[in-house]
């Protein structure tokens, strides 16, 4: 695919951008949304969410369309609890995926043992999990207590584990562009990372920009320096939209096949814009997956979903959470609908 690049001093003096080849991606145009609402939206929600409502809202998200769908996370209870009760509960569509978040052995064991007492579950309740560090150390610190190297250590053993017993692995890395401890992130150190991960067994690794500090050409050059040692079908981007960049750094990242998002809960990605970060202080949610949709199919990329449907998914999702839609798209379609709606004409009595 080209990428259109721009110097510094060519943007400012408002100069065309020069084209440069920057790296091939597959010659369809299919981009993979990974919905990341249930799980990296509903976790930085200020109040406990009932379960019924993340069964019901995994359950709209795939009738709307979504092929993959991160249900919850084994995690401590303080920030998400109930993944076992929910990934049970919900409808397991054919040809969805359902990953979970696994951060460590223990949260491992536990989804071992969950997963052998629906041994008979078909399909079976997930068959992926994703694990997460960071590019930056003092992020990682304040997440999990280690330095990045430290939690690869242990990385390593749960996706070896993970994959004996059949299980896909998908891994995260945060802070890709900046860190809210240690300033800028060098983009070698994401590349390192990446390298370590697909060396794991990761099938694919998730570039978070999680401070939403990143811009079209920190995207682009810290892409550049990964694809020097990891294939960019391997790859898929995760944008949050603290400066409302996030539209922007995807479409910049266009040759990455697979988009994170959050329907209105603000991914990866997030329906209605829904999600955050509690430890980068200021940041906001991912990009709205509706807008993600919006401006995809605009550019003439296909997703497989429903952006009517996935619409009034953010809708009803905003109203369970008492919270505004921060999805752009998604307002505009609603306030479309509501304005044809009250244009019709009257129909004939006679």
């Amino acid at each position: 695919m080209t990428i259109f690049l721009c110097s510094r001093r060519a943007a400012t003096r408002g100069l065309a951008c020069t084209l440069k080849r920057t790296f091939a991606t597959p010659a369809d145009n299919f981009v993979r949304v990974v919905e990341v609402g249930p799980r990296d939206g509903l976790q930085n929600e200020p109040t406990a969410i009932p379960k019924n409502v993340k069964v019901e809202l995994i359950n709209r998200l795939g009738a709307a369309g979504a092929k993959i769908i991160e249900a919850g996370s084994f995690v401590s209870p303080k920030w998400m609890a109930g993944t076992a009760e929910v990934i049970s509960q919900m409808k397991r569509i054919p040809g969805v995926r359902y990953p979970v978040l696994v951060p460590n052995m223990k949260g491992l064991d536990t989804l071992l043992t969950l997963l052998s007492q629906h041994s008979s579950s078909s399909p079976p309740l997930t068959d992926e999990i994703a694990i997460f560090t960071a590019a930056s150390d003092g992020f990682n610190k304040a997440n999990t207590n280690s330095t990045v190297a430290e939690s690869l250590v242990r990385l390593a053993s749960v996706v070896q584990r993970a994959l004996e017993n059949g299980l896909r692995v998908r891994g995260y890395i945060s802070t890709v562009i900046s860190c809210p401890y240690d300033g800028q992130t060098d983009p070698r150190r994401v590349k390192n990372v990446a390298r370590e991960l697909v060396q794991m067994g990761c099938y694919e690794v998730s570039l978070g920009d999680t401070v939403g500090t990143g811009t079209p050409a920190s995207m682009l050059a810290m892409l550049n320096e990964v694809v020097k040692d990891v294939p960019i079908r391997l790859l898929a981007a995760h944008n949050h939209d603290t400066f409302g960049m996030g539209i922007s750094n995807v479409m910049a990242a266009a040759g990455i096949r697979t988009v994170d998002s959050s329907a209105d809960l603000n991914i990866p990605r997030l329906v209605a814009g829904l999600g955050g970060c509690p430890y980068s202080p200021g940041a906001t949610g991912n990009v709205a997956t509706e807008d993600v949709i919006h401006a995809l199919h605009g550019c003439g990329y296909k997703t497989g979903i429903d952006l009517p449907a996935l619409v009034h998914v953010g809708a009803w999702i905003s109203k369970e959470l008492k919270r505004d839609n921060s999805s752009r798209a998604g307002r505009a379609y609603l306030a479309r609908e509501i304005r044809a709606k009250n244009t019709r004409p009257a129909a004939s009595l006679s």
